[in-house]
């Protein structure tokens, strides 16, 4: 149920008519968010695979791209703009919170997001082959790094002042497997030499909590969203210059 339960929170697609799920189970969806990675980067994988066969890849992996933002409805790359505007105009932990939580997107949230797609972009030059295996064990590693801010932080606001209304619980060992499973595709497609990028995006998601615990005390959503992306990015980039140098 709680897996189920990820698959209705962490997408837009229409899950809910499965079964009703109740309240509590979304307050455990975290550990099961790398398991949802099989199914976003498994899209994105079809749909470069599929498009490059129309277009060029790099046109192809920004049609992927625009697809998994249609299928999570922009939630991670909200999290990222909010996430920005925080720590970048906020110099206390009630000043950043009180960003975060606004609705509107500032200077470092709009810069911040036009440098990450064009960062983004670039990656669409490797190789269509390995491109499809970077997009799909990124998504599902960087979303087990990115879990790992509810083992070591708690919430930092109150549950009520969640914009989703759900304070994620920590994870139990059963979860923990669970979280772990959603990212071992990672470590068993990729080559021993890209490995390097596994590193990088867990020293990104460890530098992150680290940055959070000073200055929030804590994590929000919007911190998890952020983290996500920033680790996929950084094991695009590495993955990328280890291919190419």
């Amino acid at each position: 149920m709680n897996l189920l339960a990820a698959f209705i929170f962490f997408t837009r697609l229409p899950f809910w008519r499965l079964k009703d799920v109740p309240s509590d189970c979304f307050k455990h969806v975290v550990p099961y968010w790398p398991m949802v990675g099989w199914l976003t980067g498994g899209i994105m994988v079809g749909v470069l695979w599929l498009g490059s066969h129309v277009f060029p890849v790099s046109m192809a992996w920004m049609l992927a791209i625009v697809v998994r933002l249609l299928i999570t409805g922009c939630l991670h790359e909200d999290g990222l703009a909010d996430f920005l505007d925080g720590f970048g105009g906020g110099s206390t932990r009630e000043r950043t919170l009180t960003i975060m939580k606004d609705s509107h997107i500032g200077t470092y949230g709009v810069i911040g997001l036009i440098v990450y797609f064009l960062l983004m972009m670039q990656i669409g030059h490797l190789p269509l082959p390995t491109l499809c295996l970077l997009a799909f064990c990124g998504d599902c590693w960087s979303k087990f790094c990115a879990a790992q801010i509810i083992n070591f932080l708690p919430y930092a606001r109150k549950e009520e002042e969640s914009k989703a209304q759900v304070v994620y619980h920590q994870m139990n060992c059963k979860e923990f497997i669970c979280c772990l499973i959603g990212g071992l595709p990672s470590l068993l497609l990729l080559p021993m030499k890209l490995w390097l990028s596994l590193v990088g995006s867990y020293l990104v998601s460890a530098y992150l909590i680290r940055l959070m615990k000073r200055r929030l005390q804590g994590y929000t959503g919007d911190c998890c969203g952020a983290t996500f992306l920033l680790c996929e990015l950084a094991f695009y980039l590495i993955g990328f210059i280890i291919i190419y140098y």
